[in-house]
């Protein structure tokens, strides 16, 4: 699976930005997914993560309120909707795919990061 993200930006705190990740190569409805982010100096986290089907999704505590996590089979898509930004996101995001249908802790195929910064 190869996966390709972008929609990051420069954005002011209180915006909004929609992440996309496009996948190609083996079937991407059988992957589960997720979104990840690294900020600087910071270790790279989970942040959102969601079944083959869409049907079920998992988000850290942080990401609860203000990030969704939605996917479009029919394009190979995957998708992580934030609001209400804060600099606190600024980061790199990651979106990756699982070699499992179902959420889990390990992941197979990584993008190549989308840089989002938020100013204050």
């Amino acid at each position: 699976v190869q996966l390709q993200a972008s929609g990051g930006g420069l954005v002011q705190a209180g915006d909004s930005l929609r992440l996309s990740c496009v996948a190609s190569g083996r079937t991407f409805r059988s992957n589960a997914m997720g979104w990840f982010r690294q900020a600087p100096g910071k270790e790279r986290e989970l942040v959102a993560a969601i079944d083959w089907s869409g049907r079920t999704a998992y988000y850290v505590d942080f990401a609860k309120v203000r990030l969704t996590i939605s996917r479009d089979n029919a394009k190979n898509t995957v998708y992580l909707q934030m609001n209400s930004l804060k600099p606190e996101d600024t980061a790199v995001y990651y979106c990756a795919a699982r070699g499992d249908d179902e959420i889990g802790p390990t992941y197979d195929y990584w993008g190549q990061g989308t840089l989002v910064t938020v100013s204050s």
